[in-house]
């Protein structure tokens, strides 16, 4: 049961009925949604239970499922060919197309990133620009570079840090996202145990935390760069109340986007400044609890400098050539030493990956390619997951019990020459496996295989 001074809350605000929210409540349709990864799946969407799918209006790769399925039994789900997301949050997607049609090359950052849906969405708009994905949690940072990973996105950047560490980079981005942490008061319908946690005094210190990560991250942002304020809190605390603080903050300016009368998302105006937001509720749209608001940057005072003196450590000539008797690397990257691997960045973000190094603490960037043992090829997960049209070594195609198997990272039955393989399922790279004369070696990574099913 919803909680009487939840409810007291909300009334009053824009769109709020209070009747039809209770009895959406009490219904707890379950709703699943989910966004194809359209680099791995072009116009072409894996038939099985997406046949009877319906599409999400505000995101065109976007889709309601009938019903859901056990999504850790299918292959495609571990290969990242689409990412189980909040339909409501898919509106990202629909605003993007509104303020930067042009998909430019963005530096990008996503301030609360984990575990990755919008950070994956953000990879896939501004599939030229560099994304910088954070999460101050070591639990959920571990969860984002996972889900990352699996994306097979070569311009994500994840990092740990906290939010006041970004004010080392002065108007470094052109667009920064802050899905804040919150009371989680949209999720109620979706996750009816999280309703035990609530109450005002956690609204309000949500609210405080929220205008904390704000002003600390705000300066960098670029001067005529967008800022986008999502929560997943009906609370006028977070939501409207927040906006008025980014209102008086330098230069800030709000942003009305132009939605379809049909979706039934509503338009709310803060108290103070009537800065523009967007309300979901799941008794008028099919979507959990959601606000959302955007900003321009009109004009700053802050200073553009930052540092971005880190050395990296180039691979060598030798090493570059081992690498492409295996396959042939892509132009336009440039090749770094880290630890022991070797990773592939984007040659036009040199000066940007050095600033990042500099003055944060990465977790994962670019595509770590693998590791070399004299001349031989070590072949990173990440680089079965990635986008490259070429592989090194051979394929594999198997079959749905054989890939569940190599997923268990059980013993997989295969024959065949020795030497490493990619395996595939419906020609989706699922990882590695080396053959070797009387037994093979599964090679996917055992922090991630599946457990008890």
């Amino acid at each position: 049961m919803l909680p009487s001074s939840f409810i007291n809350s909300l009334k009053g605000l824009p769109g709020f009925d209070e009747q039809a929210f209770i009895r959406v409540h009490e219904q707890q349709e379950p709703i699943t949604s989910l966004r194809f990864n359209t680099r791995k799946t072009g116009d072409k969407k894996p038939n099985h239970f997406f046949e009877q799918a319906s599409p999400i209006p505000w995101c065109k790769n976007g889709f309601y499922l009938k019903e859901r399925p056990l999504f850790v039994l299918d292959p495609y789900w571990h290969a990242g060919v689409y990412y189980v997301q909040e339909a409501s949050s898919m509106f990202l997607h629909y605003v993007l197309e509104q303020i930067v049609p042009q998909k430019n090359e963005w530096q990008v950052l996503d301030l609360c990133a984990a575990p990755g849906g919008k950070t994956t969405l953000l990879a896939n708009y501004f599939d030229k620009g560099l994304i910088v994905a954070n999460e101050t949690i070591k639990s959920r940072n571990s969860i984002l570079v996972e889900n990352t990973i699996k994306w097979g996105a070569d311009n994500i950047v994840v990092t740990q840090n906290d939010p006041s560490h970004f004010k080392a980079l002065p108007q470094f981005f052109d667009l920064v996202l802050i899905d804040a942490p919150c009371s989680g008061s949209g999720l109620f319908r979706k996750d009816p145990a999280s309703i035990q946690t609530w109450s005002e005094e956690a609204v309000q210190h949500c609210s405080v935390r929220q205008s904390r990560i704000i002003e600390d991250s705000i300066d960098c942002l670029k001067e005529g760069g967008y800022f986008i304020y999502s929560t997943c809190s009906y609370s006028q605390q977070e939501d409207e109340k927040i906006l008025d603080q980014i209102a008086a903050m330098e230069g800030m300016q709000t942003i009305d986007i132009n939605i379809e009368k049909q979706w039934n998302i509503i338009k709310t105006e803060s108290p103070i400044h009537h800065c523009t937001g967007y309300r979901f509720y799941p008794d008028k749209l099919k979507g959990e609890g959601f606000f959302l608001a955007v900003f321009k940057k009109l004009s700053t005072r802050s200073s553009s400098y930052y540092n971005n003196s880190y050395q990296t450590n180039p691979i060598s000539k030798k090493d570059k050539e081992i690498i492409e008797s295996h396959f042939l690397l892509p132009e336009n990257y440039f090749y770094i030493y880290h630890q022991e691997n070797i990773i592939a960045l984007a040659s036009r973000f040199k000066d940007a990956y050095t600033a990042l190094l500099k003055n944060l603490y990465v977790k994962k960037m670019g595509l770590t390619i693998g590791a070399l043992k004299g001349a031989d090829l070590i072949p990173s997960h990440a680089l079965a997951m990635s986008y490259w049209d070429h592989l090194p070594f051979q394929s594999l195609e198997v079959d749905k019990e054989t890939a569940l198997q190599y997923l268990r990272r059980a013993v997989v039955d295969i024959s065949g020459a020795p030497g490493w393989y990619v395996i595939r399922y419906n020609n989706t790279p699922l990882g590695w496996l080396k053959l070797l004369q009387n037994r093979s070696n599964n090679y996917y990574p055992n922090e991630w295989r599946i457990l008890n099913y």
